[in-house]
């Protein structure tokens, strides 16, 4: 498992289709509360913050979860007053997850539909790793 902290990225510049409502702040604050709450079980393990935009806008609010070593997941649609218990039972099940992969049909709640990208975790290959291989 990563010793670095997990990660969740919500972006603060989606707004609402026909809105100026930006969904993004009132999320970061319940998932903190939530992610609180969850304590021992998730809360420390996380480091929320809020970036300027993750090329979701078509569907707001967009959450990205990501940690070394792990792949990472963007989703998109997501909504503050209804998905943070989707959200907090992802955190765990991401934490748990050694590589970070699992299928739609694994994730909880709305994010079995609303994934925007799964993106692998990065192979760097040096060329200490390339010797002691061979």
């Amino acid at each position: 498992m990563s010793i670095d902290p997990h990660r969740i990225f919500v972006c603060t510049s989606c707004r609402y289709s026909g809105s100026d409502c930006r969904p993004g702040f009132e999320l970061i604050s319940k998932l903190q509360d939530a992610l609180k709450l969850a304590v021992p079980v998730v809360g420390d393990e996380f480091e929320i913050s809020g970036i300027a935009c993750m090329a979701g806008c078509s569907r707001p609010c967009t959450v990205a979860f990501r940690a070394s070593d792990k792949a990472t997941y963007l989703f998109g649609d997501i909504d503050p007053d209804e998905d943070i218990d989707d959200l907090v039972a992802f955190a765990r099940q991401y934490r748990d997850l050694e590589d970070g992969w699992c299928s739609s049909g694994q994730r909880p709640g709305k994010l079995k539909r609303s994934a925007l990208a799964r993106i692998p975790a990065a192979m760097i290959v040096t060329e200490a790793n390339k010797a002691a291989v061979s």
